[in-house]
């Protein structure tokens, strides 16, 4: 079983989800779990992938549908902090683009 954890925080109006380890299809229900209650809660949330070392498509899924239900509900989901091999899924389908920190948000830059 992959290792695997989320810690959830509010910091400066925002609710921020650390995330580390392996984000795989262990994690997918803990992961969909985790950020779906953090957008249920607050209009923006920052995802910290600065720990994670592994995501594959059901971690991808997982980020885009809590996404969605951010928009639904009009608040912004934003990814911050990934590397290597997590920045370069991210970039290769889109997802890093996509759930970008806009610069004026306050939030670390993703890179």
């Amino acid at each position: 079983m992959a290792n695997f954890e989320t810690r959830t925080s509010n910091e400066d109006g925002r609710t921020v989800v650390r995330l580390a380890g392996e984000c795989d299809l262990a994690a997918r229900d803990e992961l969909t779990s985790v950020l779906m209650a953090a957008v249920a809660g607050a209009n923006i949330v920052v995802v910290d992938m600065g720990g994670l070392t592994f995501l594959d498509s059901t971690g991808i899924h997982g980020l885009v549908t809590a996404h969605h239900a951010a928009r639904r509900a009009g608040g912004r989901l934003y990814l911050v902090n990934a590397t290597g091999m997590v920045a370069n899924v991210l970039d290769i389908t889109g997802v890093g683009e996509l759930l970008r920190a806009p610069a004026d948000d306050g939030a670390p830059s993703r890179q």
